[in-house]
């Protein structure tokens, strides 16, 4: 695994790719999604290969079971042994050295945090979720804890890109409606939505000036799982946590 981090005052962001891991074909390698079909035991495994490589304990990562809404779960540590896991896309803790997940193949995975108030938050922002407001969300989960916009660092990882995300031009006007900077186009001249582009014009409006968005591609990038692409395959994490 060569994760993609960055480290800034004392908050830590990590992205993976997916080389590293046990997991076979269609999942190859490096597979962190439990609900996409994988044995579970290589999934287990990926995730304590991808957690020590972080210097991470694998039992103190806080998952989400997302589902593509703006609900968010404030947490003080990780799930219960044998507990369910919440229907939640984002996760807020004013704990330090406390991981939090978040889970991709296509989506914009969104880390946050506030070296000061030592607040984090990590956010699954696919297209539902950019224009329910699962980011907005956050932000205020966040403020609760004592994070100020200003003071926020946030990196989005590896996504679709808006030249590649195609839609229905309905389904576009419906998301520029709510969020105008994700009206895109394909490379090729048809209705697409960028929801990176979309999620950092939200970050601005809520005064989030330090900003970073990776470059990286999933449909394009064969190092990376892309569900458009690939229907049938693993998905990639976003780790965010604060010494």
């Amino acid at each position: 695994m060569t994760p993609g981090q960055h480290t800034e005052n004392g908050a830590h962001f990590a992205f993976t790719d997916r080389w590293g891991g046990v997991s076979a074909v269609p999942y190859e390698e490096l597979n962190l999604g439990g609900a996409v079909g994988d044995d579970p035991a290589a999934v287990l495994a990926n995730r304590a290969r991808a957690a020590k490589s972080l210097g991470l304990a694998p039992e103190a990562v806080v998952w989400m079971n997302q589902v593509h809404g703006r609900d968010v779960a404030t947490v003080t540590g990780p799930w219960a042994a044998g507990a369910e896991v919440p229907q939640v896309d984002a996760v807020a803790t004013g704990r330090r050295g406390l991981a939090l997940a978040v889970l991709t193949a296509d989506c914009t995975p969104v880390l946050l945090a506030d070296p000061v108030a030592g607040v984090a938050a990590a956010a699954h922002a696919g297209r539902p979720g950019l224009v329910a407001g699962v980011v907005p969300a956050a932000l205020e989960a966040m403020a609760a804890l004592g994070a100020e916009p200003g003071r926020i660092i946030a990196r989005t990882g590896p996504a679709v890109c808006g030249r590649c995300y195609e839609v229905p031009a309905a389904m576009r006007d419906e998301v520029a409606a709510a969020v105008p900077a994700a009206r895109s186009e394909t490379s090729w001249g048809t209705p697409a939505v960028d929801v990176a582009a979309g999620v950092h014009a939200q970050l601005a409006e809520a005064g989030v000036v330090n900003r970073h968005r990776s470059p990286v591609c999933t449909l394009e990038s064969r190092d990376h799982f892309s569900y458009r692409r690939d229907r049938v395959t693993g998905r990639l994490a976003g780790y965010v946590w604060l010494d």
